[in-house]
């Protein structure tokens, strides 16, 4: 069965990112890259089991999936949390359906001041072999192959 590592990247989201790495349950390793938060982000992160570590100067972003202990990177914002039917569908993932394709899609329902909208499914999910961009999320190169679920994105903590 495969494993997964989700990447986080922060900067001061201590009153968010417990409930961004308490979502991330069907991932096997958490590894948040803090960009110099000055508030309990690190604490509150690795209270809750996530791998933090600190954000290099001049380093690439891309570098960051290199400390990665898996090969299928998940990509999340710390104002991103996974709903019970993307956890579902991640676990059916590495039961049934992993390494069939390199890049996975996500929809995002995100929370706005005038109520939730839905966007269309982001390239989140990749084998470290085809990530491109800037290490934050996949740019989607190819085939998009969409998972069940969304990931919610709250306007406020």
């Amino acid at each position: 069965m495969p494993c997964i590592t989700a990447i986080l990247h922060t900067h001061n989201d201590a009153s968010r990112i417990a409930r961004a790495v308490e979502s991330l349950r069907p991932c096997d390793e958490v590894l948040l890259i803090d960009h110099d938060s000055s508030d309990d982000t690190c604490q509150v992160a690795s209270a809750f089991g996530a791998r933090v570590m600190a954000a290099l100067p001049n380093t690439h972003e891309s570098s960051w999936m290199d400390q990665a202990a898996n090969d299928w990177i998940l990509c999340v914002r710390p104002t991103e949390a996974v709903s019970e039917a993307l956890e579902a569908s991640l676990l059916e993932w590495k039961l049934n359906d992993a390494g069939a394709h390199t890049l996975y899609g996500v929809s995002i329902l995100e929370e706005t001041m005038d109520g939730w909208i839905s966007h269309p499914a982001e390239a989140r999910l990749v084998h470290r072999k085809h990530m491109h961009g800037d290490g934050r999320t996949p740019v989607a190169g190819g085939t998009l192959y969409a998972l069940d679920g969304y990931l919610t994105r709250l306007r406020l903590p």
